[in-house]
């Protein structure tokens, strides 16, 4: 009988992007694995699309704020980047200019030229000569997705092309996955009409085709779906895909009361390396390293008042030329000396 996860392969179908991305892996890999350790990092949220050809879809709030800033400083640590993100999500070292301000509002006109802004200029001169010491390296490879279907095809290929690393890869699995989603062929081919009648004939005519009900439906006025569990992949990349490799995932909750019974359960559950538990609220500014490779199980890193906690933007911290710490600066330095425990370990 097939696993859930062979049932999903066989019937949801693979990306187009898959081929190309697996190829610029396998080449940044082959460039980079006998000179510094790999991470992939996977960033971003991922859609459900409702339809085939996708006019409606359901979506998370995530914008790749951890994924982004943990590249750059996994980057700074040492390490060669292969950052899966969400496509339009924030990438690194762009992201420092483009949340609240537009681009527009960095630059002014000097005699003719277009210039960088006065209170802006010492940041951004430090923020491109890095990303230029990185791009002369060629050590960040950059690979997107948008649905919950691209991500996991596209999960599973590099941890192909990541497996004969052994120890030397990383995981560190900072998207946002949906849990749920529509079977490809569940999906309506257009989009879902409004209007009672005409979703009644458009069910019906996926039905005349020999297809099953759709998992979307208009009844009584009411958009009505009815969605599949995304199997747990998580199992399949620690036990199959990438069984030597060191994983890293993230419990985000709401409730600080189940944070860290939540994290030991995934890491009792899946029996990876590390969960990195955060609270909605605090998340910029308090993470907690879930481990068996950690003294006690676990291990709070926050960032001290004065030192970003409270949310300051990306923005006030150009303009006013301070140095604030951001967690994933604490963070990162963290996971590299678990990282090499890991490698050291028999």
């Amino acid at each position: 009988m097939a696993t859930p996860s062979e049932t999903y392969f066989t019937t949801n179908p693979a990306p187009t992007s898959l081929q190309s991305s697996t190829s610029l892996a396998t080449t940044f890999i082959q460039q980079h694995s006998a000179a510094r350790p790999i991470v992939l990092i996977t960033s971003g949220g991922t859609t459900v699309p409702l339809e085939s050809n996708t006019v409606r879809f359901l979506d998370n709030f995530s914008a790749g704020t951890r994924g982004a800033t943990s590249a750059e400083h996994f980057l700074g640590a040492g390490y060669a980047v292969i950052f899966l993100h969400r496509a339009h999500s924030l990438m690194p070292y762009s992201r420092h200019f483009s949340h609240d301000l537009a681009f527009l509002d960095y630059v002014t006109e000097v005699d003719g030229r277009v210039v960088v802004k006065e209170e802006y200029q010492r940041c951004m001169r430090e923020v491109l000569r890095t990303f230029q010491d990185v791009k002369e390296k060629g050590t960040l490879l950059l690979l997107s997705y948008t649905t919950v279907n691209e991500y996991v095809w596209l999960l599973r290929a590099l941890a192909g092309v990541l497996r004969p690393l052994g120890k030397r890869a990383l995981f560190y699995l900072a998207a946002a996955v949906s849990d749920f989603h529509i079977p490809r062929h569940r999906m309506v081919e257009h989009k879902i009409q409004s209007g009672e009648e005409f979703s009644v004939e458009q069910q019906q005519r996926q039905q005349g085709h020999g297809g099953p009900l759709p998992a979307a439906q208009i009844r009584d006025g009411s958009l009505i779906l009815e969605l599949d569990p995304v199997p747990k992949f998580l199992k399949d990349l620690v036990d199959e895909w990438a069984p030597e490799a060191m994983i890293v995932s993230f419990k985000l909750e709401t409730d600080p009361a189940i944070l860290i019974k939540k994290a030991r359960y995934a890491l009792e559950r899946y029996r990876h390396h590390l969960v990195i538990g955060n609270l909605l609220a605090t998340r910029k500014w308090e993470v907690v390293f879930v481990s068996e490779m950690l003294e006690g199980g676990k291990e709070w890193i926050r960032v001290s008042k004065g030192n970003g906690q409270g949310g300051s933007s990306d923005q006030a911290k150009m303009a006013d030329g301070t140095n604030e710490v951001e967690i994933e600066e604490m963070m990162i330095p963290a996971v590299k000396r678990l990282h090499e425990k890991f490698m050291a370990a028999s």
